[in-house]
């Protein structure tokens, strides 16, 4: 139950740094970002 927690800051880090990086993906960084935070909600990893 703690890992989701932990593991929704580290994933907003990671793609916050890939937007940075590369602006032009930030379609891809939005959806994939969305879709995991979905999994998590539903899964209650």
């Amino acid at each position: 139950m703690n890992l989701h927690i932990s593991l929704i800051p580290v994933i907003s880090i990671i793609a916050g740094i890939l937007i940075l990086i590369k602006p032009k993906i930030l379609n891809y960084v939005v959806a994939i970002y969305l879709i995991a935070i979905g999994v998590i909600q539903i899964f209650g990893l």
